[in-house]
């Protein structure tokens, strides 16, 4: 249990600071109208049409700051305050998810490497964990199953690791789509000055979410390799 918080508190403690620094963020941000008076839904159909893409209709998703696009379907789905508002906090987080589009659309290879591993990501987050501990179970329960035990907690070991490698891939595609909003509103004049560098605030706060993320799964698998074989040891 003492080992379980000093790895994970740290990465915890990182994730509050994440999400506060989103939010904060984002509420100064969506404050401020672009001087162009187009809504995220707008800049995010431009963009598109200026990246050949004529095929991706934009819907509206439920909530506040669920916005994303989905390579499965070939749809942009946002917020209702992303979708209808003015604030240069709505055209970041817009155009960071044309971002993605553009990266389908160019056959990005980390995205689809992303998308490959989307099943495998999901098995091993929620079966993963259950092996670890089934065959640490078997490991401490009975020296005849210890060797079976261990065979199942490396399957689950390897399962869960293939959850964290999703985390891993997850940032540089997040990054790349933000740094493709960017210069899409630079090389455009979309977004000027104080307005350009308020959305470019929101999309690095953003950021730090999927950091943090990584950094749990990270620390989690590290846990469970120590656990395993520390087991192994004893």
């Amino acid at each position: 249990m003492i080992l379980y918080l000093i790895l994970m508190i740290p990465p915890l403690i990182f994730m509050i600071y994440a999400q506060i620094k989103v939010k904060s963020t984002y509420s100064k941000y969506s404050k401020i109208s672009n001087h162009r008076g187009i809504t995220g839904a707008d800049a995010a159909a431009m963009m598109m049409r200026a990246n050949g893409i004529n095929d991706v209709p934009i819907e509206t998703v439920k909530g506040k700051l669920t916005d994303h696009y989905d390579p499965s379907k070939k749809v942009l789905r946002l917020s209702p305050e992303v979708r209808n508002t003015t604030s240069v906090a709505a055209i970041g987080i817009a155009l960071h998810e044309v971002g993605h589009a553009v990266q389908h659309h160019t056959r990005y290879g980390l995205m689809r490497l992303r998308s490959a591993l989307v099943p495998a990501a999901n098995i091993g987050s929620n079966i993963g964990w259950i092996l670890i501990f089934l065959g640490l179970i078997l490991m401490v329960l009975s020296r005849a199953m210890a060797d079976f035990g261990m065979m199942i907690a490396m399957a689950g070991l390897i399962l869960f690791s293939l959850a964290v490698l999703f985390t891993l891939v997850t940032l540089p595609v997040e990054y790349n789509a933000s740094n493709r909003a960017r210069k899409m509103m630079r090389e455009t004049g979309l977004l000027v000055g104080q307005e350009y560098e308020g959305a470019s605030d929101v999309l690095s706060a953003a950021a730090l979410t999927y950091v943090a993320a990584m950094l749990q799964a990270v620390a989690q698998l590290l846990y469970f390799v120590l656990l395993i074989f520390g087991g192994r040891r004893s």
